[in-house]
């Protein structure tokens, strides 16, 4: 059985005898007794195991180690110790031995070391709780959509569009690197599976906008890759995203499901993961849970990008980088600005020439119906936008910013064919984590990170 199912209902086991599996995270042995801290992974919990000399094998369990797999028999008892509950072990099996030098030890590694053993780290307490909150929020994602009448779209991740136009995306070929074929001097895609240029999809947005057309909301939810060469905490090379589109849905709508669904992920994760939460209040982010609750609890305030810049302009701070009306906004300016607020706020209408080609223009001709959500403690966790509903704009505007057209024109006919206004956002789901966990780098929170200068196992 699940060491989750008995701790959850341990008035049903009490004084029975259950068996189950998993293994040893710290063992303690005396002359005559001795103590198995056993773990299965199904919960952030521990149970106690503690057998004696009235074991079959007691000289052999005495010489288990630190991370070796067992199966134990035994009946569940109250305890004398601090747990509530513990077993008295009537027989214990050896599934899978574990030398001396397994590198996870039952004492405190750094972060830094654990991603040097990015394969054993999910074993450690702190990536218990990471992966297992990283799990509950993934559902809680699919929980909110579907239960919203959005459809859940598996949009390619080869394309032939770039979509940010920031020519950052892994290009793809069948080409011998070695041999590659040539006319006048460059190289002949021709030859090539797809007979062109291919990319690693950057976003799912393009293509979710087509079955958005169709199905009114739909959202996508996997795996992005972009090739800057970036080495901060909040990014890596290949991340997962999710991206809803909504068609009959203007800026404002959008800033209402973008609310909605952080508060209902949010509180979806403190109802399901508390223990894991607990964790990461206690030995990460001191503070995390009161963090957690009062975004949950708070109204999210809507402001311009100009007047953002204004109150920036008027601090009495030294910045580092001086906001501008017509740049982005520097990580100083995200955190003063959600400190004067008091909580999570939505800067809109953002400069056109800093934001993507497919946002709606506004009648000013300087700005775009954009909105980035900052939320305290993280900067930017969410960006959309209403997007271009004109197809004469949106080729001009592609144009003007060098995107190939004929890659996206099939995008940009859907203003053609039954277009509507229509709006989207994408939150980078490893920064959710980031936010959900305290646990401040990417690197953390993403299984087998992919980073410049690091693409292990």
């Amino acid at each position: 059985m699940d060491l989750k199912d008995l701790l959850a209902n341990t008035k049903e086991f009490l004084e029975k005898e259950v068996t189950i599996c998993g293994w040893i995270r710290n063992h303690r042995d005396q002359k005559t007794f001795g103590f198995i801290d056993f773990s299965d992974g199904t919960t952030q919990e521990h149970l106690q195991v503690v057998y004696d000399e009235t074991l079959a094998n007691f000289k052999e369990v005495q010489k288990l180690l630190v991370g070796c797999a067992i199966e134990v028999t035994g009946k569940i008892v109250k305890s004398k110790g601090n747990q509530d509950i513990e077993m008295q072990a009537t027989n214990i099996k050896l599934l899978g031995n574990c030398p001396e030098d397994y590198p996870i030890q039952p004492k405190r590694h750094t972060r830094e070391f654990l991603r040097e053993q990015a394969y054993l780290r999910p074993r450690t307490n702190l990536f218990q709780a990471v992966f297992r909150i990283r799990s509950v929020a993934a559902a809680a994602i699919h929980e909110y959509f579907q239960s919203h009448n959005y459809v859940y779209v598996h949009t390619p991740l080869l394309t032939t569009a770039d979509c940010e136009g920031s020519d950052q995306m892994f290009k793809v070929t069948t080409l011998d690197f070695n041999n590659l074929p040539k006319i006048d001097g460059k190289v002949d895609m021709k030859q090539d599976l797809f007979n062109k240029l291919t990319f690693i999809t950057g976003s799912g947005q393009l293509h979710g906008e087509a079955f958005a057309m169709a199905f009114k909301k739909i959202y996508t939810f996997g795996p992005t890759f972009r090739t800057e060469n970036s080495n901060t905490k909040t990014h890596a090379n290949e991340f997962w995203m999710i991206e809803p589109e909504i068609a009959f849905c203007d800026l404002n709508g959008l800033m209402d499901i973008e609310e909605d669904m952080l508060k209902f992920i949010i509180n979806y994760c403190l109802d399901k993961c508390h223990l894991e939460l607990a964790f990461c209040d206690k030995f990460v982010e001191n503070g995390l849970l009161d963090k957690l609750h009062k975004l949950v609890n708070s109204e999210f305030v809507r402001i311009s990008h100009h007047d953002v810049i204004d109150i920036l302009k008027k601090a009495d701070v030294k910045w580092e980088f001086t906001p501008d009306y017509n740049e982005d906004i520097a990580k100083e300016h995200e955190k003063y600005i959600t400190e004067y607020f008091n909580g999570p706020v939505f800067i809109t209408n953002w400069p056109k020439d800093i934001k993507a080609w497919y946002m709606k223009q506004n009648e000013d001709g300087k700005t775009v119906a954009a909105v980035d959500l900052e939320v305290p403690g993280a900067g930017e966790l969410m960006g959309g936008s209403q997007r271009e509903d004109d197809y004469d704009k949106i080729v001009k505007r592609a144009q003007e910013l060098g995107v190939d057209i004929n890659a996206v024109d099939w995008f940009c006919n859907l203003r053609k064919y039954g277009g509507c206004f229509h709006s989207g956002f994408g939150m980078g789901f490893e920064r959710l984590i980031i936010y959900l966990t305290g646990v401040d780098n990417i690197r953390d929170v993403i299984p087998f990170p992919r980073t410049p200068g690091s693409c292990e196992y």
